[in-house]
């Protein structure tokens, strides 16, 4: 999707018909800035889009059903309908579209009435045309650009951070599958799941009463799987919302003086409780696999014994020598010649003591073969005893790390115990409510449990009926057809999932690594960012080789939203061209950005001013003049193709006025209106004039 132009009517400030505003999409200068003083509409320019492509709105667009202007409802008549309207321009996989999106108020005597919304859309044909869309236009719109993921694209850069919170985690996971075309084999497995219960359903019909009875336990697992992986879902949720609840709870007893020096104790220990218990995983993990691959080893020591045994008695028997080959002397004689020089000729004296040592060598093919095993048994008795120390290694760290763990968690214990009893009331209520989510916590992590558990048994049972059913004859045409058509499913969706995991594992670590060049080159701090199987984006710091969860600022959250969804555009874009995705085009995406570098320090608003726009195929930045001058205006003027300035008229009596120079011209960012209305208008700049 390339924005070509919008123009807004009545929306919110923007009082009458706006000017076409033209939006950069050039290759080296792809970027739109638009300049405006805080309160003067850039949230309701953005929103303008998000209003238009999917009628929602940012966190920070108050009184949304407020959207007609107030200056065009007071100059109306009474039952005078008011439109408002924002209208876009587009162009995508070599179309042309315009959709626009519309309401109309009523005015009455005391405010007005609210009309339905409506969305229009047209496409251009090749004749120059523009002809209604066939197909609905939210529909169309969602195919170019899910309505899911609009907030990687359309957001306020002072609240870009809540993407990474625990609370959005499901939210990004699944939306970042739609990016990848994960979710595409999602769905596609879905329906075949779906196609198979009509065939099993067909074959139950029609088969014996045996088969009917296998299908009828088969059926029955199924509604538990499902029933198991829709409560699955509801626990994750569950589990995001009061792991949030809960970081809240204790952000709220640590800003309590009494408490804090208590509360930021508590925090260290959690988190070292966190990173003891991801290392002792690592080190269960470690000792599996040593088992696994090595373990062997210890089993053959009496084998191993015994070769040895049989080597030493066959060269006491003189059966295995060392020394000259039996190859050796049999080409001597064929040569008839000594190594010294001496004839061998038939009969001679000299060539029937060299034919003895034939039977005095060994074989050297033979010997080889000794020598390798000997050398690989030798090997197997050195990995026994390496075994042994990686065992005890393991095993005394899982032992440490136990230990270490019950101390953390004896002195939490005192912790949250002097917190209950503290003369607080307020901090003893806190402390009760986080017991309480801790509680909670712990209850849905054992049902979890308990779910994957059974989930894990009910796919065994189900595997086992499956082969059942496969093995009964069939008789008659009908019934064997039903069975292959059902077989054919099952390898449908075993060879789907199969690609699934992979081009999920393939794109997610080239995500990963994507996001980790990003933030390195944006970020001062030396920390990592991690995408898990389940796409919880989070930050590590890697001391001393031991990985552990960083408790990360707003601005570090920023950066790493900032650095996720860059990587995602680049990514999704480098795949799309290389027709790796199985989705719609996916070589354009526009950002729309409003205040990006309100809370960030001078080194890492230069940095994201820089990077940015070299990520996006088109960007759309709102800024006030505090945050545009200095080093955001350095770095991303050579990219401006299209600029615009917000005037905000206000209606203070004593308002003061503010300009902004651009190339040497000034351009009103507030003025003095020229009524009793507060309203905004949109100035284009001329950089070449």
């Amino acid at each position: 999707m390339k924005l070509t132009s919008i123009r807004l009517c009545n929306f919110r400030s923007f009082y009458g018909k706006t000017p076409e505003i033209v939006l950069a999409g050039g290759t080296n200068r792809n970027t739109t800035i638009v300049h405006g003083n805080n309160g003067a509409g850039k949230t309701s320019f953005l929103n303008a889009f998000t209003w238009v492509l999917y009628e929602k709105f940012s966190a920070a667009f108050a009184s949304a059903e407020q959207l007609v202007n107030k200056r065009a409802i007071a100059e109306a008549n009474i039952g005078e309908a008011i439109e408002c309207w924002v209208e876009i321009f587009w162009e995508h996989d070599n179309k042309r579209y315009r959709v626009k999106r519309e309401c109309r108020v009523y005015k009455n005597d005391t405010n007005f009435d609210a009309g339905k919304t409506q969305l229009f859309m047209q496409i251009a044909g090749d004749d120059g045309r523009w002809y209604p869309s066939q197909q609905h236009p939210e529909d169309v719109i969602n195919q170019i650009l899910p309505g899911s993921l609009h907030q990687y694209f359309f957001f306020d850069g002072e609240r870009i951070e809540q993407i990474v919170r625990s609370d959005k985690k499901a939210e990004i996971a699944e939306a970042t599958k739609i990016f990848l075309g994960v979710k595409v084999i999602d769905n596609s497995i879905k329906h075949l799941s779906e196609a198979k219960k009509t065939l099993e359903n067909e074959l139950k019909a029609i088969g014996d009463v045996q088969t009917k009875q296998l299908l009828r336990e088969r059926q029955k697992i199924e509604i538990e799987i499902e029933q198991i992986t829709q409560r699955q879902s509801e626990i994750t949720q569950e589990l995001e919302h009061q792991n949030t609840f809960k970081k809240e709870t204790s952000h709220r007893l640590r800003e309590l003086a009494a408490a804090q020096e208590l509360q930021e104790r508590r925090q260290n220990l959690e988190n070292q409780k966190t990173t003891n218990q991801e290392e002792l995983r690592k080190s269960k993990e470690t000792l599996k696999k040593t088992i696994s691959t090595h373990g062997y080893s210890v089993l053959l020591a009496s084998t191993t014994n015994l070769f040895r045994e049989i080597i030493a008695e066959l060269k006491q028997r003189g059966e295995l020598t060392a020394g000259i080959s039996q190859e050796f002397v049999q080409e001597i004689l064929r040569d008839r010649r000594c190594i010294c020089g001496t004839q061998l000729d038939d009969g001679s004296d000299a060539r029937q003591k060299v034919s003895n040592l034939l039977n005095q060598a060994g074989s050297s093919a033979v010997q080889e073969t000794v020598i390798r095993t000997i050398a690989q048994v030798d090997e197997i008795d050195k990995q026994a005893i390496a075994f042994w120390e990686d065992v005890d290694r393991e095993q005394l760290r899982i032992g440490q790390l136990r230990e270490s763990i019950s101390q953390i968690e004896a002195e939490l214990d005192n912790i949250q115990e002097r917190l209950r009893k503290d003369p607080s009331e307020k901090i003893r209520n806190l402390q009760l409510r986080l017991d309480d989510i801790d509680r909670n916590i712990t209850e849905l992590n054992i049902e979890r449990g308990e779910k994957n558990q059974r989930f894990d048994s009910l796919k065994t049972e189900a595997a086992e009926l499956d082969k059942q059913i496969a093995k009964q004859k069939f008789n008659e045409e009908r019934q064997a057809l039903a069975q292959r058509r059902i077989a054919a499913t099952l390898d449908a969706i075993e060879r789907l999932n199969e690609v699934k995991q992979r081009q999920e594992k393939q794109f997610r670590l080239q995500l990963e690594k994507r996001i980790q060049e990003i933030f390195n080159k944006i970020s001062i701090t030396p920390y990592i960012p991690k995408i898990s199987e389940k796409y919880e984006l989070t930050l590590i710091e890697n001391t001393s080789g031991v990985e552990a969860p960083v408790a990360a600022s707003t601005g570090e959250n920023q950066i790493l939203s900032l650095s996720f969804i860059g990587s995602i555009i680049n990514k999704v874009r480098e795949w799309s061209e290389r027709k790796m995705l199985m989705v719609a085009d996916g070589s354009t995406f526009p950002i729309v950005m409003d205040s990006p570098f309100g809370s960030l320090d001078e080194t890492y608003r230069r940095q994201i001013a820089k990077i940015i726009p070299q990520l996006a195929n088109q960007l759309i930045v709102l800024v006030s003049n505090t945050q545009w001058r200095g080093e955001v205006e350095t770095e991303m003027t050579s990219r401006i193709g299209r600029e615009y300035v917000l005037t905000y008229y206000s209606s203070k009596p004593d308002c003061e006025e503010d300009t902004i120079e651009i190339t040497g011209q000034e351009y009103p960012l507030v003025r003095q209106s020229p009524n009793e209305f507060e309203y905004t208008e949109i100035l284009e700049v001329n950089r070449n004039g």
